[in-house]
């Protein structure tokens, strides 16, 4: 049957796009976690082979937030490419596009704020997005809501979601179609141009492929 070439060439690309800086720790969320090791894969591969060139990047997922589901479809995936618009929060999404999309998050007849995968996957998901931006565990979760109802636990979701996300609204506002982008723009490419040429000519150094 047909292979497309980006089933061979995509791994790899991802991994330059981390080892070319020598990155230490790699905030990615829990799908992600085959990426990584075919990263640190090939990084001990080539180190093997060519000598000690590149650092090997561990993971970094928090606890909460590492895989966030849709607030419909609690046991898939929270996608920007849903065709349900409440599915899905984007970062640019305004307060009140961000409060409805809670509100009408999907939960259970359960009624207590508990973490459980299986049987209450929405109110789990919602407690996951809560503890990302709460820096709290799923523990300490469910003491702040015990006895209450999902109606305070989404209330109070909303205002943190709403809190930590709006400055970066305002931002982007600030931000587009303003020289300061361009500038931001500019140098970070430089920053990145500047350590990412030490480590190519480490490499190419060490495959023999410089020219002298």
């Amino acid at each position: 049957g047909f292979i497309p070439l980006g089933l061979l060439t995509y791994p790899p690309l991802m991994a330059a796009d981390i080892l070319l800086y020598q990155a230490t720790f790699v905030p990615v969320g829990d799908d992600q976690r085959q990426h990584m090791e075919i990263t640190r894969d090939l990084a001990e591969r080539f180190n093997r082979k060519y000598g000690e060139v590149f650092k090997l990047p561990e993971m970094w997922a928090p606890e909460g937030g590492a895989r966030v589901m849709s607030l419909q479809e609690p046991t898939k995936k929270m996608s920007k490419s849903d065709d349900n618009e409440w599915a899905t929060i984007h970062m640019l999404d305004e307060p009140d596009v961000i409060t409805k999309k809670i509100k009408r998050a999907v939960t259970d007849s359960i009624g207590h704020v508990h973490y459980d995968k299986e049987n209450q996957p929405g109110v789990s998901n919602l407690m996951s997005i809560h503890s990302a931006f709460s820096g709290k565990n799923f523990e300490e979760i469910e003491k702040m809501y015990e006895g209450q109802g999902y109606g305070v636990f989404k209330k109070d979701l909303i205002d943190l979601i709403v809190d930590q996300m709006s400055p970066i609204l305002s931002r982007y506002k600030e931000l587009m179609g303003s020289p300061e982008l361009d500038s931001i723009l500019d140098e970070g490419a430089a920053k990145a141009h500047a350590r990412a040429s030490i480590t190519y000519n480490k490499a190419i150094h060490a495959m023999g492929l410089y020219r002298k």
